[in-house]
């Protein structure tokens, strides 16, 4: 069975609403671009607390999931950390998903 959240990760890839990668995530806060950030649990610890501290001065949902090479194989690139997904609709099935609510796919 494919996870679920890794399946979803890879649409919004398909569909261009997926930035990754710290630098461009942190270029995108505050423009308002990103609606949600998906950090993986192997980050290192400077990247999360950097991440953590313009997600929150931003207003701007993170969450903790996965490791890097499992989100980074999702989003069919390479040793990525960080995931910003900047569809709203996106963002907030993935959120559903991730936080076991509603599961994406059942009718």
């Amino acid at each position: 069975m494919v996870n679920k959240v890794y399946g979803l990760l890879g649409i919004c890839s398909k569909a261009g609403k997926v930035i990754s990668g710290t630098d461009i995530i942190l270029e995108n806060l505050p423009k308002k671009k990103v609606s949600l950030v998906i950090v993986a649990e192997d980050a290192s610890e400077k990247t999360i607390k950097n991440i953590k501290y313009y997600c929150k001065k931003e207003n701007v949902e993170l969450l903790m999931y996965g490791n890097i090479f499992e989100n980074s194989k999702s989003i069919g690139k390479h040793n990525r950390a960080v995931i910003g997904i900047i569809d709203k609709n996106l963002a907030n099935t993935l959120k559903k998903v991730i936080h076991g609510g509603e599961e994406f796919g059942k009718n």
